[in-house]
This record gives structure tokens, C-alpha cells and sequence, in this order.
């Protein structure tokens, strides 16, 4: 795997880490939160920049939204109970399918 790519997951995992971070610091309210809030979105544009270095901005933005939203809507249902239903799961799905598309006709494998 190119070492872009390897950037790029790492960012993506990132990304909703600094979600989660962001409600626990209740509006920056509790500091050691909002602290790592903070840390975590810089590690994860510092990444994004690495990955747009190699693979290009618009191919690298796509991909770290979308993964970071099939993670952020899988954290909603472990973390915070929410419903998966029949209707999330179909769009969720095609998510991740336009994930692997962009990244086999990059020239890549998964």
C-alpha cells in the first residue's frame, strides 16, 4: 500500500475521533477535552496533508469524509444507541461502496 493511502486511513480513522472529543468537551467547557479535541484535529489535517501530497486534494478530501462518516455513524449506534434503519444502512452502504470504487479505479486494490 502506498504510504498516501496509509495517510489517508489514518486521517480518516482521526476524524471522528475529533467528533467524539468535541461533544465530551461540552463546548470547549471541559478543558482536557477540548485540549485533545484540538490535538486530534491537527494530527488528522497534518495527515490529510500528507495524503494530499501524494494522492491529490480531491480524491483525498472524498475519501476522508466519507470514511469518517460510515465511522461516526457506527460510533452513533454503539456509543449513543442510536436506530440503524433499513434506509441509513442503504446509504451507509453506498458510501462505502463509492469508497472502494475511488480507490480500485485509482490503480489500486482495497
Amino acid at each position: 500500500m502506498e504510504l498516501g493511502w496509509v495517510y489517508l486511513i489514518a486521517a480518516s480513522i482521526l476524524e471522528p475521533c475529533w467528533v467524539i472529543t468535541l461533544e465530551k468537551s461540552n463546548n470547549f467547557r471541559k478543558i482536557g477535552w477540548g485540549i485533545a479535541t484540538i490535538v486530534i484535529i491537527m494530527a488528522c489535517l497534518y495527515l490529510l496533508a500528507l495524503a494530499v501530497a501524494e494522492i491529490g486534494p480531491g480524491i483525498s478530501y472524498a475519501l476522508l469524509a466519507g470514511i469518517g462518516a460510515v465511522i461516526v455513524v457506527g460510533l452513533g449506534v454503539v456509543l449513543y444507541k442510536e436506530v440503524i434503519t433499513a434506509k441509513r444502512l442503504f446509504f451507509v452502504s453506498l458510501i462505502i461502496i463509492g469508497i472502494v470504487g475511488v480507490r480500485l479505479s485509482s490503480g489500486g486494490m482495497i
